[in-house]
């Protein structure tokens, strides 16, 4: 057993510091080592999804690995949901499944299924540990293991690996009996950094100046502010649009931005490409597009770039396999985001002198180093100037760049949003409230955004000039876990607000997140009741079906006040715009401790209103 118990010292000198598990017998060993482990904190949460779900939560704040505890049977199923979101978010788990032994597999034995393997093709990896440790050579090769299931989770691209346990009786160490830890060798890997030739970072200097026409957008990806300033800077450089979802996180800190001349993020694309102008949208169109990061939330602009596709896609990943969204991609360049934008820049600024470019090359890039600017596109503007943008604001309204084509959309967008919001004798309903709430949000918090409409609202209304970090599980999309992800981000930072918008289905359904015994005072749940699952009134295709309200909406008479009291948390209500106001201030005060702000509408209301919106998006552009 000595080397069951040598995993909690593997896992502590490789730098894992959390813990989450989930109690059960077979999993008993591994529960005493690492509640022993006097560098590790465990944390016990009895459901299974939600445990991986707040591991999830833990590793992606702390932005290190995580390790998941469970017993044999199904258990590890339970993991499943979080190890799916784990690997296309890419965030490292090293998940341990404790199991029967071998022998026992397919022998009608309780709590026994097929662990080997578990998560398939959604796991980075799986070892199993050897069922017997006796031998010195079977004991080396446990520990070899487990260093490497913790390398391979972190490598980039990070995600989550399963080690299989099997484990025999007895779990237990005898009354009294003290656990020693031994000194363990274990393996480190270094991370490389991936560079490119200087030639071919000519080349792709060369190619971004015969063409004026270059957009950037971002998918989702943590909050870095290194990238976020050597974006800007490469974008103000060469007059480069750069277009995010709330999820790639290019809107914070505030100060960024401003400090780079030219550079204005584009983040309101669902609501200016709703327009239905063909015109508009070729204007638009790129010749070079690149990318980073993962995810999209917007359908409008994913569709578009595959309507208008680009002659060339680049996607800049340092490793890991790259996905053809937009069906043009043309380039896969193996960097780090911020190394690319840096070393372009420093292409623009400054010659750069390399005794492997001679003749044609070194002209070129000499060139490349002089210039300081694309030309400008050679189409007119044709973006009208919204009654609510200022003056300043439209200064660029002259400029025919490519860029100021997208800039000029933004601007109008946000004098459209600020607009449509103020309309007065708008009927109580949950987009209007949406947008109340986001002005409001705890300076520097961490804002969790769930599935299914809280994550869509938020990236139509955007965060300019807002501090917030924003998470949501869009590797996969899925309502199961968001509550359990955001309480894992609040036990990982207990200093920070923590603020999840949620819709009522998805909340119901992940309640077992607040099922454990660790208080969270940071902790503000935001729960958008329409008693419906809404979503499906506002998308077309239900919404136009007959079995919408009994198949697809769904209906249930809950609230929030008894989960509220079981799990201690204040309770506030909204069901008018006058209520709200008052109740925020008061929900989003840093005192008092953790807490649950119910608001109630009308889903039939909410569709209604956002179809009002939707028209409005069609019909004032012009």
């Amino acid at each position: 057993m000595q080397a069951v118990y040598n995993i909690a010292e593997i896992c502590a000198r490789h730098g894992i510091t959390d813990v989450v598990l989930s109690p059960g017998s077979r999993c008993a060993p591994l529960t005493i080592a690492f509640a022993r482990h006097p560098q590790i904190r465990v944390r016990t949460v009895p459901d299974e999804r939600a445990a991986a779900f707040i591991g999830l939560g833990l590793a992606q704040s702390q932005r290190r690995a995580v390790a998941l505890v469970c017993t044999s049977g199904t258990a590890g199923l339970n993991y499943a949901p979080a190890v799916a979101e784990a690997y296309f978010q890419q965030i490292p788990l090293v998940i341990f499944t404790a199991d029967r032994p071998p022998e026992w597999i397919d022998q009608l034995d309780g709590q026994t299924i097929r662990q080997t393997d578990l998560y398939g093709a959604h796991a980075k990896g799986t070892f199993t540990f050897p069922a017997d440790t006796s031998h010195a050579d079977a004991k080396w090769h446990s520990a070899r293991i487990v260093s490497e299931a913790i390398n391979m989770a972190q490598q980039f691209p990070a995600g989550p690996v399963q080690v299989n346990i099997p484990l025999r009786e007895p779990f237990y160490p005898k009354a009294g009996q003290k656990l020693r830890f031994e000194e363990v060798k274990i393996i480190r890997e270094q991370a490389g950094q991936p560079t490119l030739p200087p030639s071919e970072l000519a080349d792709l200097a060369q190619a971004l100046r015969q063409t004026s026409r270059v957009l950037v957008v971002a998918g989702q990806h943590v909050f870095d502010e290194q990238l976020v300033q050597s974006l800007w800077a490469f974008a103000a450089a060469y007059q480069v649009p750069v277009v995010g979802d709330v999820i790639a996180n290019l809107h914070q800190p505030a100060g960024v931005k401003s400090e780079v001349s030219g550079a204005v993020p584009v983040g309101h694309q669902d609501v200016f490409l709703a327009v239905p102008d063909a015109e508009l949208k070729a204007d638009l169109r790129p010749e070079v597009l690149i990318t980073f990061g993962q995810s999209l939330i917007s359908k409008a602009l994913k569709l578009y770039l595959r309507e208008f596709a680009p002659q060339q896609h680049w996607h800049v990943q340092a490793a890991g396999p790259v996905a053809d969204t937009f069906k043009s991609l043309t380039r896969i360049i193996r960097l780090e985001p911020t190394a690319f934008f840096q070393q372009l820049l420093l292409l623009n600024k400054q010659p750069f002198i390399n005794s492997e470019l001679t003749g044609a090359k070194a002209n070129r890039l000499t060139a490349v180093a002089d210039a300081t600017r694309v030309a400008p596109a050679p189409v007119p503007l044709r973006i009208p100037t919204h009654a609510n943008t200022s003056e300043g604001e439209d200064a660029g309204a002259a400029d025919a760049s490519y860029a100021s084509h997208w800039q000029r959309a933004e601007r109008w967008a946000n004098g459209f949003l600020a607009d449509f919001f103020t309309t007065p004798d708008q009927p109580f309903n949950e987009f209007t409230v949406f947008h109340n709430t986001l002005q409001l949000l705890p300076k520097g918090n961490a804002l969790h955004l769930a599935n299914s409409m809280a994550v869509r609202y938020a990236n139509i209304l955007g965060l300019a000039n807002q501090t917030a970090e924003v998470f949501a599980n869009r590797g996969t999309s899925g309502i199961d876990g968001c509550t359990s992800t955001a309480v894992g981000t609040a036990l990982a930072q207990p200093t920070r607000p923590v603020v999840l918008l949620t819709g009522d289905v998805a909340f119901f359904y992940d309640r077992n997140a607040l099922w454990h015994n660790y208080p969270l005072p940071n902790l503000r749940i935001v729960l958008f009741n329409n008693h419906a699952g809404g979503i499906f009134r506002l998308i077309d295709g239900p919404r136009q079906q007959p079995e919408l309200e009994e198949f697809f909406e769904t209906h249930q008479a809950l609230t929030a006040e008894n989960t509220a009291r079981d799990f201690g948390l204040r309770y506030f209500t909204a069901n008018t715009f006058t209520e709200l106001e008052s109740a925020l201030p008061v929900f989003f005060a840093p005192e008092g401790g953790a807490a649950l702000l119910e608001i109630t509408t009308d889903s039939a209301t909410n569709a209604a209103f956002f179809e009002h919106y939707r028209t409005s998006v069609r019909t004032s552009f012009y």
